[in-house]
């Protein structure tokens, strides 16, 4: 269950970028939204969606595209280059793209906080990347801190502090009673300036527990998806026969109730083993073709991103997406968001956080003010700013009931840009009718 995500210095937002998914003090209404969890005394709040708007590059990716790099650097172990990139996102494998272009010799951040397994945990790292395309500056990671329910595990700057406080006890490597001299020693000499400490001493000398539960979130829960137009989920069936047609049963009744034109939809197995493909199936005809030569752009589209809804639904995830709406009839997209809003469907705290440019989202009765984010680029400097709806006070003239569509679209809210492309047409057409004319 994500808490808060930062980061500072990441292309656009050369400022720091606090996206909280942590309820806003004093908002109201909509309270199925807001999920719980106590760990200790504590109780802890978060939501259960978040839906950012912006006008066209605005920087609303570069928020999930922030999540997708500290993903792969984390699962990585590393702030080196990855030569197989594993997202379209090409910052999260090529990280001299992360450093805002516009200033020079700034650190890049990124910070998380997540309830995982019914601890707090709290993971940050500060990194010299160098200055924009520049790739041959030689990395150092400035700063690393791990905290469980709000314990310091490790903090690493200049020189690195261990405690291992009672809530990690039960995650320790075995035989480990107390951090003994020896034990500093070898993980200090572990330390890589490119290399988290996290994946390597820590995890060798101290936890490899600890270090699982939190890397398998981060596999596992946090899912993130750039350019969701090119997502395509692919199948395997194992010991599966040439030419077969698999059809599984609850992403086919899901198809059905999104609307498909053909009989059904399954995954024929290539005859040199590759991954399996969507196919239409049709009955009467005793034949196959692939989907996206018979089905909509959108039924396709949908079949693809149901499995990762599904998926968080089932596994209390957190599933952000770039652009989930693009080419999804709104009624079936506010049908799944309802379902992360229901408590009673969504009983493993799954979350869903997408950016759009439809506005039909703007509504105080499907989220509240804490979930509608927005993102804003200033014209001079090219940098971005992120802000909730919350933010505004009600003596700014925000409260509840407020038509949110209709005041975005009069720029009460910022993150719009006036577009007209009538000048710069009218004077290619003049231009033309003048050489026309000579």
């Amino acid at each position: 269950m994500l808490l808060e995500f930062k980061t500072k210095n990441y292309k656009s937002f050369a400022d720091e970028m606090d996206f909280m998914m942590s309820p806003a003090p004093k908002q109201k209404g909509l309270d199925y939204s807001i999920q719980t969890t106590k760990i200790g005394s504590k109780t802890y709040r978060s939501l259960c969606s978040a839906v950012v708007y912006g006008a066209n590059a605005s920087g609303k990716t570069n928020i999930i595209g922030a999540l997708d790099t500290m993903k792969a650097i984390v699962m990585r172990g590393n702030i080196k280059n990855f030569d197989a990139p594993s997202s379209l996102n090409a910052a999260s494998s090529m990280l001299e793209l992360i450093p805002n272009c516009n200033t020079s010799s700034v650190p890049v951040s990124f910070s998380i906080k997540f309830i995982e397994n019914g601890l707090l945990i709290e993971y940050s790292i500060t990194a010299d990347l160098g200055d924009f395309l520049q790739k041959d500056h030689t990395r150092k990671i400035l700063e690393e801190k791990l905290s469980v329910n709000e314990k310091i595990i490790f903090s690493r700057t200049d020189k690195l502090e261990i405690t291992l406080p009672a809530c990690v006890k039960n995650l320790l490597n075995s035989n480990i009673k107390s951090i003994s001299q020896q034990m500093r020693d070898i993980a200090e000499n572990s330390l890589n300036d490119d290399e988290l400490f996290l994946n390597n001493g820590f995890k060798n000398v101290f936890s490899k527990q600890l270090v699982a539960l939190i890397l398998g979130w981060f596999e596992k829960k946090l899912m993130v998806v750039i350019r969701s137009d090119r997502l395509r989920i692919m199948q395997k069936f194992p010991d599966a026969k040439e030419n077969t047609v698999y059809v599984e049963k609850t992403l086919n009744d899901a198809s059905k109730i999104f609307g498909i034109n053909s009989n059904d939809l399954g995954y024929k197995t290539a005859s040199d083993g590759d991954d399996a493909e969507l196919c239409s199936i049709f009955k009467d005809k005793k034949a196959t073709i692939p989907a996206e030569m018979f089905e909509s752009y959108g039924t396709v589209r949908f079949v693809n991103e149901f499995p990762l809804v599904l998926n968080a639904l089932k596994n209390g995830g957190t599933l952000v997406v770039d652009e989930f709406d693009a080419s999804i009839h709104p009624m079936a997209l506010m049908n799944l968001i309802n379902i992360f809003h229901n408590d009673e469907i969504n009983v493993n705290k799954a979350q869903l956080i997408f950016n759009t440019h439809n506005p039909i989202f703007l509504n105080a009765s499907l989220f509240r003010r804490d979930e509608i984010k927005f993102v804003e680029r200033d014209d001079n400097t090219n940098n971005s700013i992120h802000y909730a709806l919350s933010d505004f006070k009600t003596a700014d003239g925000i409260r509840s009931g407020e038509d949110y569509m209709k005041n975005y679209f009069v720029n009460r809210y910022g993150a719009i840009k006036d577009v007209d492309f009538s000048g710069l047409i009218a004077q290619i057409i003049k231009e033309k009718e003048v050489q026309r004319s000579e």
